[in-house]
């Protein structure tokens, strides 16, 4: 098995905090999810998330005119210059300071940010390769607090910056004789946005009282002329020596009649309808005058400018509305909400909505894969169950019947259209994806907290483990009742597990033993297994003859179902590996000693298994060698807690950490609970702790996902950059297989090069067989070739036109060799399952038309 798995997508987080930007053709829109960014194609109806990672959460996004590439700015002020083409980091830059805005100038070649108090302009880079691509054109200062804001005028030589200060400020990029630096007061609280006309100074001021200044200026933007450049004065000469006092004067007096001069217009309030809420954000859209603002209670409006016409008015949410932006035609707006990780894509012509995506508003605890790999289902803390599409990346619905933690999810039957999922608040309840409706709530006779949860192959039996009565219960998928009551357990049960092949129930507990139950024959315990500490988590392999167990002490064990003997261990207290929480006493390599794996899942080919716990890494190991295949880290986001290995000795003062110091005038703030590690919401500041909660192979065995901190991570199978050859010999060579395809050896031809192993050689080869020879090609290719064949056919379906074409060799070739796959082992079944998604998505695609 191959292990060239990379970071494919991140699901389950759609916004999370900083500003939204729209593609330069307005049909995608660019959101920061924690460290990374994703893109919504909203045409297309996709999400992808880049492979670019900050060192901290990003805070803003500049995105270029012509889309190509962007400046991500984290927290602490560290800036990467990105390609949104190739997907790669540039360049690296450090600001210094945390920075608030960050905007492109309208012709690209200038790049304008806000920092503290004062606002810098960049060269932007250009086409040729700069050893620093990002130089420092000016600083410009002025403000007499924290600047907020910034916008450029249509020329790129003017741009206006706002400030906490209630006053914005007109700078010049380069020296202009008419303007240099112009301040612009009249507001009552701090500006939050500052937007010039189009081909215009006329500026819009927006300031968080809900208060509009519309300034005039009586300055045309062509009329504003570069300042001329005197030669250095010569004292020696007579005819260069310094003017006199009178003439000095005369000549300023001159200059200042040119001067651009602005003037206020008029004064709009915008929270006159009764929503005397704090305004958050805003926008302009310069072609249509139009003004978009949001506001802390979730509404938002938006205005005709300069009358301040009222064209709409919503509410969104009952939470605050963090960023606000308009698309390029300006028929879409974009808003997301960072309170309850929202994003919102807004018609407001149709007033209806483009996108509507929300994530877990905390932590995932619990995921699942759908038979095909098509559908993946995620539990979180917010009691929600949502369905998401494994490849646009959308959730397409949300249960919300649970009103408590989601402590395990299954997606049932073989067409995998019902999801049963268990909850802390004592119910199992049982959603059908046809109707998206909860069709079944599974209850025991006594309230009981179920911690787990278990469902056969069939879909028709549902177990769950309650961690205060320490039984299990059973119910009839089918009729809704309670059939049975296991009793054993002395101890809290963690996992349940059905075994897919033999009628078995593996239950793991707290009390140190995994029981296998015969749960058909109503025999009870058939065999009780005892392991070295607490049973976290347990696992049937694909076939059902094994049994792999995580316990405490961080080893996962591996049983023979047959048997009932141990086949073999991973000691993985060092592989999980262990970072070091800002109010840790322990240093990492003492707090790694107590990890321990709390999810396990076997690879589709049940050759390695996949797991993980309350660390910031995955691994994979091979069952038959036991050792360390990869290891994969979900994030190096250092806004989390438990990342870094080593005391930061910066926060290190004479009273000690400064992350267990509350403030010095905060005497009123509640100490938290021994064990509470959510803390009170309102009373300062708390940082979440890194932690896979869940990792779920997909049946296709071409990708895998884990519920984290971050959002629901997928990591897919990279072809393209693995050079896989199969049963290759110095004289096999591209030359050879088209010299072979000219003497009309279709399947010889064919299976050369398979050897080689290129993919568009392959595609060349196959397209190039006459549409009447595919039948006898199918019969005379071998088994092994068979699957590779089928495997070729996966990939092309999703990407080629020639659709009837290469359903002709799916159709040939499942009929020829229809009943081999179903002996055959559990990759072809694997393989069998990624075709079926391939067909599905193309099916689905084409329903729309």
């Amino acid at each position: 098995m191959r292990f060239s798995y990379k970071f494919s997508n991140l699901l389950g987080a759609v916004y999370r905090h900083g500003n939204l930007s729209f593609s330069s053709d307005g049909d995608s829109i660019i959101s920061p999810v924690g460290n990374r960014i994703s893109k919504f194609d909203l045409k297309n109806n996709k999400s992808e998330t880049f492979p670019i990672e900050a060192r901290m959460n990003i805070s803003c996004v500049g995105l270029s005119p012509d889309g190509t590439t962007a400046i991500i700015v984290d927290q602490e002020g560290n800036g990467m210059l990105c390609s949104l083409v190739s997907k790669t980091v540039l360049h690296h830059v450090h600001f210094h300071q945390p920075v608030t805005a960050i905007k492109y100038s309208p012709d690209g070649k200038k790049i304008a940010l806000t920092k503290e108090r004062f606002a810098q302009v960049y060269h932007a880079p250009g086409s040729t390769r700069e050893f620093n691509p990002l130089l420092l054109h000016r600083t410009y200062y002025g403000a007499y607090d924290d600047t907020t804001c910034i916008d450029w005028t249509t020329d790129s030589r003017v741009f206006a910056v706002g400030s906490k200060d209630m006053q914005t400020r007109v700078f010049a990029a380069s020296e202009m004789e008419q303007l240099v630096i112009y301040t612009l007061g009249g507001h009552k609280d701090c500006v939050v946005g500052a937007f010039f006309e189009d081909n215009s100074l006329n500026l819009y001021s927006v300031s968080r009282k809900g208060e509009v200044l519309v300034w005039e200026c009586d300055t045309e933007l062509h009329e504003l002329r570069p300042m001329e450049k005197r030669p250095a004065s010569n004292l020696g000469n007579k005819a260069e020596r310094p003017l006199s006092a009178k003439k000095r004067a005369a000549e300023t007096v001159v200059k200042e009649g040119s001067k651009a001069l602005y003037k206020r217009l008029a004064r709009h309030f915008l929270n006159k309808e009764g929503d005397f809420t704090h305004l958050t954000c805003a926008d302009f859209h310069k072609k249509n005058h139009m003004l978009v603002t949001g506001f802390e209670s979730g509404t938002f409006h938006i205005h005709e400018l300069p009358e301040c016409t009222l064209i709409h008015s919503l509410s969104i949410s009952n939470q605050c509305i963090a960023a606000v932006c308009f698309n390029q035609p300006g028929d879409w707006i974009a808003f997301g909400c960072s309170g309850l990780g929202q994003l919102l894509v807004w018609e407001w012509q149709s007033e209806c909505y483009v996108l509507k995506q929300q994530g877990h508003h905390n932590n995932m605890t619990c995921l699942d894969f759908s038979p095909d790999g098509q559908l993946l289902a995620t539990g979180g803390q917010d009691g929600k169950v949502k369905v998401w599409n494994s490849s646009s990346g959308l959730c397409f619905v949300t249960f919300t019947e649970h009103t408590a933690t989601i402590t395990g999810i299954t997606i049932s039957g073989k067409a995998g259209k019902v999801i049963v999922s268990a909850s802390l608040d004592g119910t199992v309840r049982a959603f059908d994806l046809h109707r998206y409706r909860n069709f079944r709530t599974f209850t025991s006779p006594h309230p009981a907290q179920f911690a787990c949860l278990g469902v056969d192959s069939s879909g028709e039996l549902i177990a769950a483990g309650a961690q205060d009565s320490f039984e299990i219960f059973l119910w009839s998928m089918q009729t809704g009742r309670l059939l049975e009551v296991l009793a054993g357990h002395e101890g809290p049960i963690s996992c349940l597990s059905f075994s897919s092949a033999a009628d078995m129930l593996a239950s793991a507990s707290w009390d140190k033993t995994v029981k296998l139950w015969n749960v058909y024959q109503h025999k009870g315990a058939r065999e009780t297994l005892q392991v070295m500490a607490d049973a976290l988590a347990v696992c049937f392999s694909p076939d059902g003859h094994q049994l792999a167990v995580a316990t405490l002490d961080g080893q996962i064990s591996f049983w023979d179902i047959q048997t009932t003997t141990q086949t073999g261990s991973v000691e993985g207290k060092h592989d999980l590996g262990g970072g070091r929480r800002e109010g840790d006493m322990v240093t990492a390599k003492t707090s790694a000693a107590a990890r321990s794996f709390n999810t396990l899942c076997y690879s589709a080919d049940g050759t390695c298994i996949l797991a993980a716990g309350k660390s910031k890494n995955i691994c994979i190991y091979n069952i038959q060698e036991q050792i360390l295949m990869k290891r994969f880290q979900v994030s190096c986001n250092l806004s989390l807690d438990a990342m870094e290995e080593f005391l930061n000795r910066r926060k290190m003062t004479e009273f000690g950490n400064v992350a267990l110091i509350d403030g010095e005038e905060d005497h009123s703030q509640a100490l938290s609970l021994p064990g509470v590690t959510k803390g009170d919401m309102s009373s300062r500041f708390f940082k979440p702790e890194v932690n896979v909660s869940g990792v779920k192979f997909s049946p296709t065995g071409r990708q895998f996902a884990a519920t984290t901190t971050e959002g629901l991570l997928v990591y897919s199978l990279d072809n393209s950059l693995t050079f896989d050859p199969f049963d290759l010999t110095l004289e096999i060579t591209p030359k050879l297989v088209r010299e072979t395809l000219q003497r009309e050896e279709w399947s010889s031809a064919l299976m050369l090069s398979f050897r080689l192993n290129e993919t568009r050689l392959i595609q060349e080869i196959v397209e190039s067989i006459p549409f009447e020879q595919v039948e006898s090609v199918c019969q005379s290719l071998p088994m092994a070739y068979t699957e590779k064949m089928l495997s070729f056919l996966t990939t092309q379906l999703d990407t080629s036109a020639h659709l009837e074409f290469y359903l002709t060799w799916c159709e040939r070739l499942l009929t020829l060799y229809c009943p081999r796959f179903q002996t055959q082992s559990s990759s072809t079944q694997a393989l069998l399952r990624a075709l079926q998604k391939s067909l599905t998505r193309k099916h689905q695609d084409l329903g729309k038309l």
